[in-house]
């Protein structure tokens, strides 16, 4: 499932992330932000827990990893547990990170196709951790779920 050891690495941070979201009341998802091997940012979806708008795990992670130069943005690889949706692939593009590596996306399909076309270099790896907590989270909580997503 895992062509490398970081990105396991990496991936499992991000799942540990979705499962603090879960923990604290919040979104399981989760983020992590990693530049020339090592995590700079991460984050989970807060939206409940901070009553934000924007805090999804991949926004959260981004603004963990704090103010970086444009150059630090275009060598990372940006990790998480769900395919990202339009706000985050919004910045993803804006911050040109050239990398997305996505836990899964048969719960949600997010702006996999805008990432490619943008040349952002994306790899779904349909872990079933992060396909069985979105499940049973989605099962759950179908409200909190919509109202996450827009519906």
């Amino acid at each position: 499932m895992y062509p490398s050891t970081l990105q396991e690495s990496c991936m499992l941070e991000a799942i540990e992330e979705a499962r603090k979201g879960i923990a604290e009341g919040g979104i399981p998802i989760g983020s992590v932000l990693e530049h020339k091997g090592r995590i700079i940012g991460r984050g989970h979806n807060r939206r409940v827990q901070k009553g934000s708008t924007i805090l999804h795990g991949e926004m959260d992670a981004l603004e963990n990893a704090g103010r970086l130069p444009a150059s630090v943005y275009r060598e990372c690889t940006l990790y998480t547990t769900l395919s990202p949706c339009p706000m985050c692939t919004g910045a993803i593009l804006l911050y040109k990170i050239p990398r997305v590596v996505i836990g899964e996306n048969k719960t949600f399909m997010g702006e996999e196709k805008l990432l490619a076309s943008r040349m952002v270099e994306t790899t779904v790896l349909q872990d079933p951790r992060c396909i069985s907590m979105m499940m049973e989270f989605i099962r759950d909580k179908p409200n909190l779920w919509n109202e996450d997503i827009g519906v």
